[in-house]
């Protein structure tokens, strides 16, 4: 049977936050994931630490963080890109991700090979 929309976009939710407990020790405290045409779109909340929150009170500790925390993702981006393939079937062409050290919220977006959406639609 073919999964819906909202069936894979919480399957791709809750696997991305067993690979952050996994890979970076500690999950976020909500994911929402959104797939739109050829991508799909992950909002990670409040995924900093208390002492980092402390960090960025400056903007050295700020830049630092998202630094560091940046750099963590992106050294995972291989076994992100193979979660993204292995629930959708959709190679990731690229992939973009940012972090809010204001909201502690980090947005992941996965360009795939072609339009999911149509293909759930």
């Amino acid at each position: 049977m073919e999964k819906s929309k909202g069936t894979l976009e919480a399957e791709i939710s809750k696997t991305l936050t067993q690979w952050e407990k996994s890979y970076l020790g500690r999950g976020s405290i909500n994911v929402k994931t959104d797939i739109l045409r050829d991508m799909v779109i992950v909002t990670l909340c409040r995924i900093l630490t208390p002492a980092e929150y402390a960090l960025c009170k400056d903007k050295e500790g700020l830049l630092s963080v998202k630094k560091t925390r940046n750099s963590l993702v992106e050294s995972g981006q291989a076994e992100l890109k193979d979660i993204i393939f292995s629930l959708t079937g959709q190679e990731v062409i690229s992939f973009y991700t940012d972090l809010s050290t204001k909201t502690g919220e980090r947005v992941m977006v996965f360009k795939l090979s072609g339009d999911l959406e149509k293909t759930l639609a």
